[in-house]
């Protein structure tokens, strides 16, 4: 169950911050909207890789669109010369 609460407890910000736990991020309302999230600094770390890795995964299928698709075998022997 997802912890919601107003903006306006940050007044007591120790008592807000001490239910932040890792995969439980507190939801912050103003004037009873949805407004900000509060979260565990290990679980931004893994949104902010997510983001990264899909950068990269979309940057990788637009070159493969506009630059060509290479073959399985080539792009082992470009791995395996990276690694070696």
């Amino acid at each position: 169950m997802p912890i919601i609460k107003p903006v306006s407890e940050l007044r007591n910000y120790p008592s807000v911050l001490k239910d932040v736990k890792v995969g439980e991020p507190i939801y912050l309302t103003k004037n009873g909207v949805g407004r900000f999230v509060l979260m565990d600094i290990a679980d931004y770390a893994n949104v902010a890789a997510a983001e990264r890795l899909n950068h990269e995964l979309m940057c990788g299928r637009l070159a493969g669109e506009t630059q060509g698709w290479i073959t399985k075998d080539a792009m082992r022997q470009h791995v395996v010369g990276i690694k070696g």
